[in-house]
Parts: C-alpha cells; sequence; structure tokens
C-alpha cells in the first residue's frame, strides 16, 4: 500500500530563523568598538557592499555598492564608515555556532543558508510555539553573540515575511508570528512586491509595471493568470501568500553540485600560482562534498582572462574528466583538477578567474568500486580523514597537500602568512577568532 505523504492542517506552523545583518554581526562579534557606526563587508577582492548595518543603510548605502563609491561618497566627506573584508572562515564557523545552538532548542531545523535556517514546528501547540520563538531569539544571540530575528507563520513564505516584521519593529523583540487571516493581509499590504521570498528581481520588475505593488496585490491575482506569467514557482508563491503550505522543507537537500571559484586579487599568468589556485579549490571542494557525506564522478576546472580588459589578449576554456570511481577524496580530486588544468592552460594570457566543480554527486554510501581498476579507496578515505581531524582541531588548512602551496606557511620574518598571487585583495580583513589560535583575542589586565 503506498504511503500518503502528511497532511498539514490549520494548526502546523513553520518557521524561519535569519541572522540579523549577518556578515556585519559576526564583526562586532569580536570589534565591540563597531557597535552603533556604520559598518559594510566587502564582496571577494574588496569589491562592494555584501553587508551593511542599520546605520550604514540608514546614510543611504545600497547593497552593491562600489567600495570606491563609498570612499568618494562617505568617506572622502568626513562620514566615519568602517569597511571590512569578508571573511568566510569567521562567518561559516559562526554559522556552525548559530545553528547548533537552534538545533539545541528544537527539533525539526534546517540550515537553508549561511545566515539562515528553517523550522518546522510540527505537532507544537500556538501557545507553546510563542513561547519557543522567544527562545530562540534571546538564546542565539546570548550565545553566540549573533542577534536573529524569528518569524512564524502557516506557510515558509508567510514566515519569512513575519522575520521582516521582526528584524524592523523593536517591539517585537526579535519575534513575530502570522496566525490570523488579518494579521497575513495587514502584513502583505505593508510588504513590497519586492521583497516577497521567491519573486525575483525580473517578475518584480513586469508586476510593478503592471500596477502589482504590494504582497497583497500579488495575492489578488487569479491562480491561473500567476502560472501563466511566473510558472509553477511563482504559483507556489502565491498559495503561500495565502497562507497555505506549498514550499516543503527539504531535509536532504544535498548539494547536486559543487563550486569553489575566484575572481583573483592580482591576474594571473604564471602556470605554477594557477596549479597553487586550482589545487586549494579543488581541495575545498573536496571538503564540502565530505561534509555532506557524498562523492563526486566528475570534476570540471574552467579558466578565464578579463573581459574588461580589451586591451589585453582574452582566452577561456574548460575541461572535465571522469573519476574512476565517485570519489570524496581530496588527493584524488586535487590530483585530476590539476591534469584538467593541464589541458586548457595556456601561457601568454592574463588569467583574471579559475573554478573547479564537481559534479554527478551520490551518496558516499552509494559508491561502488570500478572492478577494471586497483582501488585505493580506503586509503584514499583514511587521508581524507586525517586531513578533516586535524584542520577541524587545529584551523582551516594547517595540514594541506603541498601542491597547495605556502599561503598557510609562516616564513621567517614574519607572522602574516604569505600571500599568492592569486588569493584575493582583503585590505580590511579581520581575524579567524574562533579557528585559529594565532588570531585567537587575548585581554589585558592592569
Amino acid at each position: 500500500m503506498e504511503e500518503k505523504p502528511d497532511i498539514v492542517h490549520a494548526g502546523h506552523f513553520f518557521g524561519v530563523m535569519d541572522c540579523n545583518n549577518f556578515f556585519v554581526s559576526c564583526e562586532r562579534v569580536f570589534n565591540p568598538s563597531l557597535e552603533g557606526k556604520p559598518v559594510v563587508v566587502l564582496s571577494n577582492n574588496d569589491g562592494c557592499a555584501v553587508s551593511r548595518s542599520n546605520e550604514a543603510k540608514k546614510i543611504g548605502i545600497a547593497m552593491g555598492t562600489p567600495a570606491f563609491k563609498i570612499e568618494q561618497e562617505y568617506i572622502s566627506r568626513g562620514i566615519n564608515i568602517e569597511m571590512c573584508s569578508s571573511n568566510y572562515t569567521l562567518y561559516s564557523d559562526m554559522s556552525r555556532r548559530v545553528f547548533s545552538v537552534l538545533q539545541s532548542l528544537i527539533q525539526g531545523a534546517q540550515p537553508y543558508s549561511i545566515d539562515e535556517s528553517f523550522i518546522d514546528f510540527k505537532g507544537m501547540e500556538k501557545k507553546d510555539i510563542d513561547k519557543k520563538g522567544r527562545e530562540i531569539a534571546y538564546k542565539v544571540r546570548k550565545f553566540t553573540g549573533i542577534p536573529v530575528s524569528v518569524g512564524v507563520a502557516h506557510s515558509l513564505t508567510l514566515a519569512k515575511a513575519a522575520t521582516k516584521f521582526a528584524k524592523k519593529y523593536k517591539g517585537y523583540r526579535g519575534y513575530c508570528m502570522i496566525d490570523t487571516d488579518e494579521q497575513r493581509v495587514k502584513a502583505l499590504k505593508l510588504m513590497d512586491i519586492g521583497d516577497v521570498w521567491g519573486i525575483g528581481r525580473r517578475s518584480s520588475k513586469r508586476l510593478l509595471s503592471e500596477g502589482i505593488l504590494s504582497a497583497y496585490d500579488f495575492t489578488k491575482i487569479s491562480p491561473y493568470e500567476v502560472k501563466k506569467k511566473m510558472g509553477i514557482n511563482g504559483l507556489r508563491t502565491h498559495i503561500e501568500l495565502l497562507g497555505k503550505p506549498a514550499v516543503e522543507i527539504d531535509r536532504h537537500a544535498d548539494k547536486q553540485s559543487i563550486t569553489t571559484s575566484r575572481s583573483f586579487g592580482d591576474m594571473v599568468s604564471d602556470k605554477e600560482q594557477m596549479s597553487i589556485a586550482v589545487s586549494n579549490f579543488a581541495a575545498s571542494c573536496a571538503e564540502k562534498l565530505r561534509e555532506q557525506h557524498s562523492a563526486a564522478r566528475f570534476v570540471t576546472v574552467y579558466i578565464t582572462t578579463n573581459y574588461f580588459r580589451q586591451d589585453l589578449p582574452q582566452y577561456d576554456n574548460a575541461a572535465i574528466i571522469e573519476f574512476p570511481e565517485a570519489t570524496n577524496s581530496t588527493v584524488d580530486i586535487v590530483k585530476e583538477s590539476v591534469k584538467a588544468l593541464e589541458e586548457i592552460f595556456k601561457g601568454g594570457y592574463k588569467y583574471k578567474k579559475a573554478g573547479v566543480i564537481l559534479s554527478g554527486i551520490i551518496p558516499e554510501s552509494h559508491i561502488q568500486q570500478n572492478i577494471f581498476v586497483e582501488s585505493n579507496y580506503e586509503k584514499m578515505k583514511n587521508i581524507s580523514n586525517l586531513l578533516d581531524e586535524v584542520n577541524r582541531k587545529y584551523g582551516r588548512n594547517k595540514l594541506h597537500l603541498a601542491i597547495q602551496g605556502k599561503s598557510a606557511v609562516y616564513n621567517h620574518h614574519s607572522e602574516e602568512p604569505r600571500e599568492e598571487k592569486w588569493e584575493m585583495k582583503r585590505e580590511h580583513l579581520s581575524g579567524n577568532y574562533t579557528t585559529s589560535l594565532r588570531d585567537i583575542i587575548t585581554i589585558k589586565a592592569h
């Protein structure tokens, strides 16, 4: 007999926990002097704003504002703005800590992104959900220093809307529930169509041109018209805004491809430097693969020059290699990535970006050994386990393959790690306070 899926009843609530201005909040945890000041965290190579404090938003700095414009239009006029380079090692570890606290408080939590988690409150009464939602908002801030907003409603899209109100209005104290139709209508009338989760920029522009300005206006369109204009995903959003669940919390949302890529701080023309870069990207992909207990069948490596520099010769290429058997071994993945690079690298060009993509991803338990090749699965698994164990204990890349270069090795004249040319430009980088003993905060007592 076919098993029927669970039917969500009117009392079934979903929650969303969203970290407020997450990257900025991470910087403030370890640098309290940033509190109350306009703070901007910049993208890779210190390019543009990807996270802004409320103070920075208030003075008009928009998401995506280039760093040079911030310097020209604000700092040069005497406005004190703190700019931080993105420190993904710190942010990733803080995200892990935030989710760990959330998991300790409630079952049914699932991470959605680095700064956001979904919660299934199935089986809980409204009064208990209210109490738990407020507890999450309070204890995550208390135990990690990261302020969060918790939204609860009968669908994930409405819960996402509730987090915006929890974040915007201090009276909510970080928690907001939308549980009646009156509250739903009021909230949607106050929400711009461009702020609705599931409605992209292109759809938002089209809807605005048709006079659909708010989330509430969107719910007044017939489902037939929504599906005709925006497809099944648009229809799901429409249903969710009416308070009916149509988007599931995927508890097995392992990635079907894993990518590590980077625009270089300085253009790279040296083959050895490019090999070091690709090796590091491949090692990072392998680590992510093991984190989700998966293995990959293919690796793709690509390289490209800077197409904004029309004064320079242009070239781009990619190569794909199939592994003899699916693997998550750092040694195997780095080895084949370097082989792929050998196929496509051409001298005489200045390369701006490279990347490694793992695909054909399967659960680690489904690896089938190739009877036509000698398997080194157990040996590679032991090496990978050793890499993970040492790096978890002593900090990322403390133990790495020789081909990955010396960017994490100290020289004789400085305690600073040597920077490779392919590494990102990060002039305002904070320390890895939670993962590196070298960066641990010390307190002087007088």
